[in-house]
């Protein structure tokens, strides 16, 4: 009986510090190149991140290579993509497509949080070191799998300037 409550209270324990893992929501700040997983409004892991070539500014138009500013939604997981596994981010939402009206433009769309290019050549740890993404947010391999697994779908995100 003590051997059955034991193993019974280390399942609880495993549930409870997965449970805590899990992300309520993400803040990316693009001047610090940093993704923070963020937990009852703590920041507890951090990640550097690399952008597009162009980062400052919210992102106007498909092919600006630049990164989104403001509120979204991790709203789906892909793990069958150019890139080691991806959380796309809702972009654009309504303002992002009025804006892009107004001066007739397409707003562009595919915004994601991804690992590196499946057929990259150089170790991350160069790659990382430049804007290299088409406005997406880029972590290494081994970063994305610990954002994978604490966010889940609905999970609001925050990008800053």
């Amino acid at each position: 009986m003590c051997k059955w409550l034991l193993v019974s209270l280390l399942f609880s324990c495993v549930a409870i510090a997965d449970e805590m893992l899990v992300a309520d929501s993400v803040l990316v700040d693009k001047s610090e190149r940093k993704l923070y997983l963020i937990r009852d409004g703590v920041k507890y892991q951090e990640f550097g991140i690399a952008l597009g070539p162009r980062p400052r500014g919210h992102k106007l138009h498909m092919g600006d290579e630049r990164t989104p500013e403001g509120r979204y939604q991790l709203d789906f997981k892909y793990e069958n993509s150019d890139f080691y596994k991806a959380i796309h981010i809702s972009y654009p939402n309504e303002q992002d497509v009025m804006r892009a009206a107004e001066h007739g433009v397409d707003p562009g769309g595919s915004i994601m949080i991804h690992g590196m290019p499946n057929k990259a050549t150089l170790p991350s740890s160069l790659i990382q070191k430049f804007n290299w993404t088409d406005g997406c947010i880029a972590v290494t391999n081994k970063e994305m799998d610990e954002i994978w697994h604490a966010v889940v779908p609905g999970t609001p995100i925050e990008i800053r300037p």
